[in-house]
């Protein structure tokens, strides 16, 4: 590792001294459980319905879904031309098993899917027996930036648009504006294709900072929970729930915040796939990548990532647990106040990444909570993390390192209905939100 600067010794004596004086709450915060009345750990246990109405093929004048319906979706449905879908509280959409339903809401489109924390609106699959994977997912396209060359691309995964356009995303319009969605709960998605690899639960490619995305539980996904890919998006109040791929994967230079948001990982449905909590990289093609632009860069403040496990090392022993956070090459972190628990190690960066100033000046980790985790930042495939600990461990990051049990820990993790996993350390609970 080169010699790290005075001039990075002065920024964390800097940091330091502002830590003395901040909010030290970690993790989720609210001064009651946020979790409970809109959001459901057992989705499997609710019974639906039949649908009563059929939505196939592109959409193009503005539409409303209404709470006395349940609507299916047969195919891939789009919302184009510029057309609006609204969705009253507490509607039920269904996705078909049989035809891989999906909505797209389609460059230049709006979703108004405006909940209530007593009358969530629920995606969800339309199988009695419900599994991850029965159906597709959700995907908003916005003309926000993206890093890839020429401006633009495309979303695919086997989609049948009318057009072409109505699979695109990218643009130049920073503020671009989607719409919303608000105490949203997406269940079951993530289906696999043959030719395109798996669906994700919420994907949101290009999308423009004045779109609202909060209070939204992805959960028994496939998939990624919630794909980003290029934009400039704030996230707040988001759970993921027992994904069997990334909670959280950021990509083609998207710029975002995420606040306030959750990922409740399990070894026995994730495995040793490599799966992560959150999967943070600039592109997938670097060919395809104009550099001139801005790379991956997420903010990520007051997280809980949590791996539950029933014996914790006995599944890491057997490779069962993996990284909380991966970061590839060229992207940035800036993560503070957050919780990373019962992962191996916490936290790994990508073996291309150099070990000097200015990388470690986009990689950062203050005011952390990293507990019972094996291990906490490495670099891929080296055993040895010294520099890192040395750096990350320096008093001036006010990182914490605890080996506490998840009911030490938590303050409610062992509810199955209602859990509430804000931070109880010493009997003193995480509550301020600032």
């Amino acid at each position: 590792m080169k010699k790290i600067t005075k001039k990075a010794l002065l920024y964390t004596a800097i940091l330091f001294i502002g830590c003395i004086y901040a909010q030290q709450e970690k993790g989720i915060t609210g001064t009651d459980n946020w979790l409970n009345s809109w959001t459901e750990f057992r989705p499997d246990k609710n019974d639906y319905g039949k649908p009563t109405q059929i939505l196939t093929g592109t959409i193009t004048q503005d539409i409303k879904l209404i709470k006395k319906e349940t609507y299916l979706l047969m195919g891939s449905v789009f919302i184009a031309n510029n057309a609006t879908l609204t969705i009253e509280p507490g509607t039920i959409i269904m996705g078909d098993y049989e035809t891989n339903g999906s909505l797209t809401i389609s460059k230049g489109s709006t979703i108004i899917a405006e909940g209530q924390e007593t009358d969530p609106i629920i995606f969800t699959s339309n199988k009695s027996a419900k599994k991850e994977g029965d159906w597709g997912g959700l995907f908003i396209l916005g003309n926000a930036p993206i890093n890839k060359i020429g401006d633009a691309s495309t979303v695919d995964y086997g989609l049948k648009p009318s057009s072409n356009t109505d699979i695109s995303y990218g643009g130049k319009n920073l503020e671009s504006n989607s719409g919303i969605l608000n105490y949203v709960r997406i269940e079951y998605a993530g289906k696999r294709t043959k030719n395109y690899g798996y669906f994700n639960g919420l994907t949101l490619a290009g999308v423009g900072s004045s779109t609202i995305l909060e209070n939204i539980m992805v959960s028994y996904c496939k998939g990624n929970s919630f794909n980003i890919i290029g934009g400039v998006v704030n996230l707040n109040k988001l759970i993921s729930y027992r994904t069997k791929s990334n909670d959280y994967e950021f990509n083609q230079g998207t710029q975002s915040k995420i606040t306030n948001s959750l990922a409740i990982r399990s070894p026995y449905v994730s495995g040793g796939k490599g799966s992560k909590s959150m999967y943070i990289s600039s592109y997938k093609r670097k060919e395809d990548t104009d550099f001139s632009k801005p790379s991956t860069s997420v903010n990520a403040r007051n997280i809980t990532l949590v791996n539950i496990s029933n014996n914790l090392a006995s599944d890491i022993k057997i490779g069962l647990v993996k990284e909380a956070i991966y970061i590839a090459k060229d992207a940035s972190l800036d993560m503070n106040k957050s919780v990373v628990s019962g992962f191996s190690p916490a936290v790994i960066l990508d073996n291309k990444i150099t070990l000097n100033d200015e990388n470690l000046s986009k990689i950062k980790f203050s005011e952390m909570y990293f507990n019972n985790c094996n291990g906490n930042i490495f670099i891929k495939n080296q055993s040895n993390n010294e520099d890192l600990e040395n750096w990350y461990g320096n008093t001036a990051f006010f990182n914490v390192y605890s080996k506490g049990l998840d009911s030490e820990t938590f303050i409610d993790s062992q509810n199955i209905k209602s859990p509430d996993f804000r931070l109880s350390i010493n009997k003193i609970i995480a509550l301020k939100e600032d």
